[in-house]
């Protein structure tokens, strides 16, 4: 089938070009503002037709496209620079300490799932280019709270907030949240550890401690019904991931993640000495709502979910 071909060209191309010449060296010239706006224009095209053509092969058709064109793009000289800020059907996102930024979004499918797409981009400051691409084996992965997972094996999500910890820790990570649309009947959203080391970027790490469903965890995943949102954000001041607390919202359904949605009562984890400590029933004066609830309404075409999304940053 075009669709399977297509999935195992992806894969191909994106590993043995990205992989393969990440450490390419940038163009002898810096690049224009206009050439990047060039590329920006293209990717604003294929991304709309990613998100918006009915066929579903036409839809990932463009979507390696895109894939070709922003590794393009991101060849030129000084691209870390350029943010794609008018590019709407990507999450782009950069480290608070400008070490990398992420690139990922997501391609629908017929059946109301979805497959993820990405890559992290090192800031070298102009000179090579380094770049690890991140390929999507939710799939594969039946254990995902409990593994350790690589750029190349990597449970794909769309991340919207990065939280450097660089204090009283062996080894710096960031804490990814991310949203992970699932299928027709539910959605997840994630917490994620990112770390690099031995020129490597590496996904999970057991940093969670408290609660027994959390603790130990190399990332926490979260499911619930789709028709209904959640809360999942980042507080500065207080050093405090935030989320609702999920209950089954039909009796003798306690299991069954479909059925579950916020019960308005909210818990967290704090950051404390480089570690996650669970807290329970947490009292919010505020909703922590700047960018989380943005990646919530099934009943929405993905055109309007993703302009909310760019609209509210």
């Amino acid at each position: 089938m075009v669709f399977e071909m297509g999935k195992s060209f992806y894969l191909i191309f994106l590993i043995l070009l990205i992989n393969g010449q990440a450490r390419a060296q940038h163009s002898a010239q810096p690049a224009s503002d206009h050439t990047f706006l060039k590329y920006q224009d293209s990717l604003k095209r294929l991304g709309y037709q990613m998100v918006n053509n009915p066929s579903e092969p036409e839809r990932y058709n463009a979507n390696y496209t895109m894939i070709r064109t922003l590794v393009s793009a991101l060849k030129l000289n000084n691209s870390f620079s350029f943010g794609f800020d008018s590019l709407k059907t990507i999450s782009i996102q950069t480290s608070p300490d400008r070490r990398f930024r992420i690139f990922s979004w997501h391609v629908l499918n017929n059946d109301g799932s979805y497959r993820y797409y990405g890559t992290i981009q090192m800031n070298g400051g102009g000179g090579k280019l380094q770049m690890f691409p991140m390929v999507d084996h939710t799939a594969e992965i039946t254990k995902p709270q409990d593994s350790l997972l690589s750029s190349t094996h990597w449970y794909g999500a769309q991340y919207y907030r990065i939280i450097p910890v660089t204090y009283n820790v062996r080894v710096p990570y960031y804490i990814l949240l991310g949203w992970k649309g699932n299928t027709v009947k539910s959605t997840k959203k994630v917490i994620d550890v990112l770390y690099f080391k031995d020129n490597k970027a590496y996904f999970g790490m057991p940093v969670f401690d408290g609660d027994t469903a959390y603790s130990g965890k190399h990332r926490i995943v979260f499911e619930y019904a789709r028709q209904v949102s959640m809360m999942l954000n980042y507080l500065p001041k207080e050093e405090m991931i935030v989320f609702d607390h999920l209950v089954s919202s039909v009796q003798g359904t306690t299991g069954k993640q479909d059925f579950y949605g916020p019960d308005l009562s909210y818990d967290g984890f704090k950051l404390d000495r480089g570690r996650w400590k669970f807290r329970s029933a947490i009292e919010l004066k505020n909703s922590p709502s700047e960018t989380d609830n943005l990646y919530i309404d099934p009943k929405k075409t993905q055109k309007e979910i993703i302009d909310k999304v760019k609209g509210g940053r």
